[in-house]
This record gives structure tokens, C-alpha cells and sequence, in this order.
């Protein structure tokens, strides 16, 4: 990896603070003018249920106040084209100068002046949008609420309160003409990247009422950010040639953010960038979000697939630059079973999920094989390929022993030489969990002197406290941590290999070959010496080969009459058993089943015993079985004399049962031991804090 490219610009760090302030200040200032409706809602609406009406509500103030400069036009343009054979849709959208526009030449405020007519006015307004616009207010059902809003005598004053909500993307004058800068370029009155903000606030408050989790929503945006510089960072020399192009997708894209973000970073890079964003998302709400906000940005929002990305595939023959995405954490993909594990046996390798398939109880692999079978090929000339970056917690990591489907997924992808990285996060940094987090860095181009390589990078102690929880979001990173942890990715093989860089702890790079390892199977011999007491007669009595003998009592009873005898050896003791059976004038039973049995019955295991054999060879001994991981550079047969056979000299291993695994054990690589503090420091510590606790149980007591 080489330096990356960092994107803050050229203002000095007091500029950027004035400017992140203020964008601060008025996405709150315009998120709480569309929630203060709330106040309105309350008693004929359940707090759970606020979102229900403000998010739709923002989405149509905000699509009426970008299609507010063309909106004549597209009335106009609507009227010419009544009656004759032509394309209307095309000829529309051009006129509005956007993918989406409306016919009516009704408002919201136009609306909110016939209080009378309201509900029909406004239904008839949401009817006159587009296909793709008006379907994203139908995820809201939001039909139903106009109804509902009606029957309570609310609509009126909701329908007042959103159209006084300023979300216009440009400042215009009176006159219509944009109002520019000192520099050229229109005053933003809410930006596509504010709007974001808003939505985002909006979503967060909705999720806190509705007792829900932020996190299934959306990603922090600091979170968000870091994410976009690791996966694009490393381009940014390719990014600002004169022709960039590129197609970027989250699978899981809740809201859009990380689209946004992403999208934000490449034309940073180069403004005459072309980016097109594609997602899936699963939750309508969240789903009609992010398609409103592409269609305000001027991009095609049948980009935005509805369902579920395991087995409805959105974008089935699309192949991306750029993959991105936080699924859900340990998220049970049961409802699809049927239709993955058809794909899986049915497709194989030309599959999507041909690598294997994880545990029912958690799909996080899943959306990564998803992710990877999109990937651009890479040509003969190493020119196309793809870069992935996913969020995932500490389970993918190593969750499933030797040859189980998350094993051999890993196995997939290291052999396959795509995981570039993996990149250790604060614990506290999401709204829904404390737990920590790791992102995964995959491409099918590495760079030359990163094949076969894989970094692992500790950004555990990148973070500072927030002044106010969210959720169980505790801990946030800094503009400054977000640099840090860029530059030091991009440096990484470098600090890996100086052993005085002050860094040199935060990074390790290993082979792709050193996450995998051996399960081999270590066997011992079965030793055993015979007894006939209470407890084997018992035990023969109950063997079912014993019971199915037609004089299955009499048999255990002439075996009693060497109660209290043992042999060492098994001929011993099944000549004594023999002839104490012949002698009761009974026939000892051939076959194998029934001397397996009689064996087992009256052998006690003893390490001193007869070691016992099958087909020449010792027999092992299942309760002495063990199983141990050998790295795959080393010879298993110089492990086992190395590691076991000083223990245990008759041990061998079972090759037939030694099965390939994959982990990445990230924690232990980066465990560091702590000296143990000394016992009488302890001891001391624990005498004053009970002399302590002893004065206050007196005070109580007095």
C-alpha cells in the first residue's frame, strides 16, 4: 500500500471547526423544525409511531424543493404532451431536469390554503410524482396516514408545519435564478450531504421512541468516513485521472450514508468523477431514504434494490469498483435457507455462496461471499478488479472449527489472495453494541509488494469519549484519528517491518498461508485389564448383543460364578468366561458385535493394561482422543515427536480424520502479558479496604 491521499482540503483546522459547526448547527436546527411535529402527534399517535409521519413528510418537502425551479415547466411540458405518441416519462424528467417529477402544480403550501380539501388535494399531489418517487412514499404507507392524519383534524397543521420547512439544496432570488458565491458555485442552503445529516437525526430519534436500535439503520458517519479512506485511499493516484468512472454498492445500505460517503470522497479526488450507486436494503423505510436522496442527487434510483440481498439479488449481473457495507451483526438468515442452500448445491463455485455457508444463526459471511462474487475481473494486463471494505464483529474471525463453512469461506479468500486487511476498531463506537468491531479490507489487485500478505492493524486506542451517549455509542473518533489510522494503513508494511518505529505495535503483516492450519486427530492405545465384578456383570447384562441371546440370564449368571477374578490379558479372560459358560451347559455365541461387547463389558481401562488391537494394528482409545492445530508450514510428524510423543510416547496421529482450517486470531497476536501484581500488594489493598468498610459499617451501627 502506498501513502494515501487525504481529502480535508486546504482549510486551516480553525476554518474546518467554524464549517463543521455550522453544518452541525443547521441540520439540527432543521431536524428539529420536522420532529417538532411530534408535538403535535401526541395523543392521537403512539411515540413509536412519530416516525411514521415526519420521515415521509421530510422526503416530500424535500423532493418539492428541488423540483421547485422546473416545476412550471413540467406542468407545462405535461399539458403539451397529453394525447400524443410520445414518451412522456423522458419528456418529463428532462423538463424537471432530475429522474423524478411531479405534473400537479400544486404545493404543499397550496395544499395547506384549502383546509377543506386537504387529504384529497394532497393524495392527488403524491399520485401526480413519478413512478419511482411515488413508490418511495408507498413504503411509508403513506396513503394511510394521510387518512388517519385527516380523520384526527391533524393533517392541516402537519401539512402547515413541513411546508414552512426550508430544505431547498440551492438559494435562489426572486426571480429564480441561483444566488452564486464569491467563487462561482450556487449558496447551498441544505446540501444532498446536510440532507443526509437530517435524515440520518431524524432516523436515530424515530429508532429511540420506537425502543428500536439506531445501528439497524444507519453507521456512525466518523465510522463511515475512516471506512471510505481505506477502501479508496489506496486509489486516489487512479482517481484523479481526467476520466474517472466508477460504480460503487452496499448490499446493505440502510439510509445511504456510506454511498453518500463514498461518493463524497471520489469526486473530492476529482470533481469531474462520474460515480453511480448502487444498493439493496431490506427495511422499507430506510430503503425509501436512501432512494429519495439518490433521486435529489441526480442519480438513477432503480439503483436502489427493495428486499432481501440473499434471495432476491438486486443487481444479479452488475459488477462494481467498490463494495461497502455494515449487515446487520449476527444476523439469522433462517427465512432464506432454503433458497442460499439451493443456490450453494445447486451453482457451486459459479454461485454467489459456492465457498460454504456459515451457521443459520449468523449471515455475516454471507453478505461478504455476495460482496466478493461482484467483484470486476482483473484483464491479463492487471487493469479492472475491485476493492471491498465490510464491518463485521469478532466472530468471522475464527467462529467454526477445521472444514466448517466459515473455515472453508476464510479458506476461500485467503487462497484466492484477496484479504488485504483487517483493521481492529474501539469497543462503544456503534449505537446498537459495545462490542468491538473489526473491518475487513479485500481486493482481487493487490499491489506487488502486498501479495500473499495480509495486515492486521490495531485501532483499538484511536478514540475519544463522547460528551453524550447515544445508545450504546460511547466512544466517537476524531478528524485526527480518522487521519492517523489512514496514513498508518497506508504505511503499513513499512512499519510492520522497522522494529523502532514508535507504530511498530499496531501492525503486523503475515504470509495468507500462516491463518491456516492442520486439525489433526491424536490417538492412543486402548489398555485394558479384565474383571468380573458387580459393576462389569452389570454392564454385560445391559449389553444388547448379551440381552438378544436367547438365555441371556443364565449366560450372566454362569459368568458370576468368577466374581471377583481379573486377568491381564483378554485370551485370559475369555477362556475363564468360556469355560464357566460351556460349564452351565451353554453355547458361547460367535461373532464380533458379541466378543466387542464382552470385552467392553468386563474391561477396565488401565494405563499398565494390554494394549488391545484390531486388524494388526492398536485400536484407539476414543477417551484418550485428542485433536491439535499444526500450522500449515509445519510437518505434522515432526509436531507430534516435538509437541505429544515426550508425553506420550505410543501416540500417532489418525491421518485419515486431519482436516484443513482457516482463522485469523487477531486478539492473540496483539496480546500483550501483564505482569500479575504482587501477592503483598494485594493482600495490602485488601486489609485497607476492609479496615475501610469496617469504619462505615460502624457509623451505620451507632
Amino acid at each position: 500500500m502506498h501513502p494515501a491521499r487525504l481529502t480535508d482540503g486546504d482549510r486551516t483546522e480553525p476554518e474546518k471547526k467554524l464549517g463543521n459547526l455550522l453544518n452541525s448547527s443547521k441540520h439540527t436546527e432543521l431536524a428539529n423544525h420536522a420532529w417538532s411535529v411530534a408535538d403535535l402527534l401526541r395523543g392521537d399517535y403512539k411515540q413509536s409511531d412519530y416516525g411514521k409521519v415526519i420521515l415521509p413528510f421530510t422526503v416530500l418537502r424535500r423532493l418539492e424543493c428541488v423540483l421547485e425551479p422546473t416545476r412550471e415547466k413540467v406542468t407545462a411540458t405535461a399539458v403539451e404532451v397529453v394525447g400524443r405518441d410520445l414518451d412522456e416519462d423522458r419528456f418529463l424528467r428532462k423538463a424537471s431536469g432530475h429522474a423524478f417529477y411531479n405534473r400537479s402544480s400544486l404545493t404543499l403550501k397550496k395544499i395547506a390554503g384549502d383546509p377543506q380539501n386537504t387529504a384529497k388535494n394532497l393524495q392527488l399531489y403524491v399520485a401526480a410524482f413519478s413512478e419511482n418517487a411515488r413508490e418511495v412514499l408507498e413504503k411509508y404507507d403513506f396513503n394511510q396516514q394521510i387518512r388517519k392524519l385527516d380523520s384526527a383534524k391533524l393533517l392541516y397543521e402537519v401539512m402547515g408545519r413541513f411546508a414552512d420547512l426550508d430544505l431547498r439544496p440551492v438559494l435562489r432570488d426572486a426571480a429564480g435564478n441561483v444566488v452564486p458565491a464569491e467563487d462561482g458555485r450556487p449558496v447551498e442552503i441544505v446540501s444532498n450531504h446536510q440532507m443526509g445529516y437530517i435524515f440520518e437525526e431524524l432516523i436515530r430519534r424515530f429508532s429511540e421512541q420506537s425502543n428500536e436500535t439506531a445501528g439497524e439503520h444507519f453507521t456512525p458517519r466518523e465510522v463511515i468516513k475512516l471506512m471510505v479512506n481505506l477502501l479508496v485511499a489506496p486509489d486516489a493516484d487512479a482517481l484523479t485521472l481526467s476520466v474517472a468512472v466508477r460504480k460503487i454498492l452496499d448490499p446493505a445500505c440502510g439510509t445511504g450514508g456510506m454511498l453518500s460517503a463514498a461518493e463524497d470522497h471520489i469526486t473530492a479526488l476529482n470533481p469531474k468523477a462520474r460515480v453511480s450507486a448502487y444498493g439493496q436494503e431490506l427495511n422499507p423505510e430506510s430503503w425509501a431514504i436512501c432512494r429519495s436522496d439518490l433521486m435529489i442527487k441526480g442519480q438513477d434510483p432503480a439503483n436502489i434494490a427493495f428486499g432481501n440481498s440473499f434471495s432476491d439479488d438486486g443487481h444479479k449481473r452488475e459488477k462494481f469498483d467498490y463494495l461497502l457495507a455494515n449487515p446487520p451483526f449476527g444476523v439469522d438468515w433462517k427465512k432464506v435457507e432454503g433458497v442460499v442452500k439451493d443456490e450453494h448445491e445447486q451453482l457451486g463455485e459459479s454461485g454467489r455462496f459456492g465457498a460454504g455457508l456459515p451457521r443459520i444463526n449468523d449471515g455475516s459471511l454471507l453478505f461478504l461471499q455476495h460482496m466478493l462474487s461482484k467483484m470486476k475481473p482483473v484483464d491479463v494486463h492487471g487493469m479492472g478488479g475491485s476493492r471491498v471494505a465490510i464491518v463485521f464483529n469478532g466472530s468471522p474471525l475464527f467462529t467454526g472449527a477445521a472444514e466448517s463453512g466459515e473455515s472453508n469461506i476464510r479458506r476461500w479468500i485467503l487462497e484466492n489472495d484477496w484479504l488485504e486487511a483487517v483493521v481492529a476498531l474501539p469497543d462503544q463506537l456503534f449505537y446498537n453494541t459495545g462490542i468491538s468491531t473489526y473491518f475487513w479490507i479485500l481486493t482481487n489487485r493487490k499491489r506487488i509488494d502486498h501479495k500473499g500478505k495480509v495486515v492486521l492493524l490495531d485501532a483499538r486506542d484511536y478514540w475519544q469519549k463522547m460528551r453524550k451517549s447515544l445508545g450504546d455509542k460511547r466512544k466517537e473518533l476524531s478528524d485526527k484519528h480518522i487521519r492517523d489510522i489512514t496514513l498508518l494503513y497506508a504505511e503499513a508494511l513499512q512499519v510492520a517491518a522497522d522494529p523502532e518505529h514508535e507504530l511498530h505495535g499496531k501492525v503486523k503483516v503475515f504470509k495468507n498461508e500462516d491463518f491456516g492450519y492442520r486439525r489433526i486427530t491424536v490417538e492412543r492405545p486402548l489398555k485394558l485389564r479384565f474383571e468380573v465384578t458387580a459393576e462389569t456383570l452389570e454392564a454385560l447384562a445391559e449389553a444388547k448383543p448379551v440381552q438378544r441371546l436367547a438365555q441371556a440370564e443364565e449366560f450372566v449368571a454362569a459368568a458370576r460364578v468368577l466374581d471377583g477374578q481379573s486377568w491381564a490379558t483378554k485370551s485370559e479372560a475369555f477362556i475363564a468366561l468360556k469355560d464357566a459358560v460351556v460349564a452351565a451347559g451353554l453355547l458361547w455365541p460367535s461373532g464380533a458385535p458379541f466378543t466387542k461387547a464382552v470385552r467392553d463389558a468386563v474391561g477396565i481401562r488401565d494405563a499398565e493394561g494390554e494394549v488391545q488391537m484390531a486388524k494388526g494394528s492398536p485400536e484407539p482409545d476414543a477417551e484418550l482422543r485428542d485433536a491439535e492445530n499444526v500450522p500449515l508450514d509445519e510437518d505434522v510428524e515432526e509436531y507430534l515427536k516435538r509437541e505429544v510423543l515426550p508425553h506420550v510416547p505410543d501416540a500417532w496421529i489418525d491421518h485419515t480424520k486431519t482436516k484443513i482450517g482457516y482463522e485469523i486470531p487477531f486478539t492473540r497476536h496483539f496480546y500483550v502479558y501483564q505482569t500479575p501484581r504482587p501477592l503483598a500488594e494485594i493482600d495490602a489493598e485488601l486489609r485497607s479496604l476492609e479496615a475501610a468498610i469496617q469504619v462505615l459499617l460502624g457509623e451505620v451501627t451507632e
